[in-house]
């Protein structure tokens, strides 16, 4: 098992023939497309990678990525800390390949010769596992102030429904 910065590209075919276990950090702000919709981008991504080969000899990796971000809540507009965390299982297959008998429960992962880029699939990973509307927990979120409904002044004059009249005229048998 190396525990060694994540390193940016791997040949998952050779790390899954010796069994290989990749476990690491990766800056935050390395992974520029996932801090886009981020407030900041201090911190750090830990990241665990297992290559294997399965009981029918393709290659395997399973990875398991966690990282605390901070986002705006759509709520309250203030800054909300997430907890994000991501598990995946990938089937290397050549590009072109017939993916049809690959078992269930195994994501396509389509690679040719070059080497895997796996910051960019930790960042695809992160970006899909981002929530699509950031907010605290209900009990936890603060209203911003001024958005509270107005309560009518006394002096407003109520104004009647203009469809009222239309209403009665449904109801009155003799029209």
């Amino acid at each position: 098992m190396l525990n060694d910065p994540i390193p940016s590209h791997v040949d998952p075919r050779k790390l899954a023939d010796r069994g290989t276990t990749l476990e690491g950090e990766v800056q935050l702000a390395d992974l520029e497309r996932l801090c886009d919709p981020l407030a900041d981008n201090v911190g750090v991504v830990q990241a665990k990678f297992v290559f294997e080969r399965d009981e029918r000899r393709s290659v395997v990796i399973h990875s398991s990525i966690d990282v605390e971000v901070k986002m705006v809540c759509q709520r309250c507009l203030e800054l909300v800390t997430l907890p994000i965390h991501s598990e995946c299982s990938y089937a290397v297959v050549k590009e072109g390949a017939n993916t049809q008998s690959l078992p269930k429960g195994y994501d396509v992962l389509e690679l040719g010769e070059d080497p895997l880029d796996l910051q960019s699939l930790m960042e695809d990973e992160l970006l899909l596992a981002l929530p699509i509307v950031p907010a605290h927990h209900p009990e936890e979120c603060q209203q911003p102030a001024g958005l509270d409904e107005p309560e009518p002044a006394e002096d407003e004059v109520t104004r009647s429904n203009p469809f009222s009249v239309l209403a009665q005229l449904k109801r009155d048998p003799n029209v």
